[in-house]
């Protein structure tokens, strides 16, 4: 199941970008905060799978950070095999964390 909060953020498409500094990106990026504070957690794996189309390629200041804190609460990681070589750096930063945590 798919919960609403989490559609409404995945629609608004993936986190702005740091270098975008115009209006039109601040509000973009407010927006998409808003909305990712409005999904509490845990998420559902199925959730988790899709949200991690929403990663942009930097930290959007801190907000990729909370994405990935928010899809590493479902109940199985959703990136368990070695992402594609130029994959998206937060989705492979997520294999290495879950690659991690399987050598402990």
């Amino acid at each position: 199941m798919i919960r609403d909060e989490v559609r409404d953020f995945v629609r608004l498409g993936p986190l702005t970008s740091e270098l975008d500094d115009s209006e039109e990106g601040d509000e973009a990026f407010e927006e998409m905060e808003r909305a990712l504070h409005a999904i509490e957690k845990p998420v559902t794996d199925e959730e988790a799978r899709l949200l991690l189309g929403s990663f942009g390629e930097d930290a959007s200041f801190g907000l990729a950070w909370t994405l990935l804190h928010l899809i590493e609460s479902a109940p199985s990681p959703p990136v368990v095999s070695e992402p594609p070589a130029g994959a998206n750096p937060w989705i492979e930063m997520m294999w290495v964390r879950y690659r991690n945590r399987r050598a402990d």
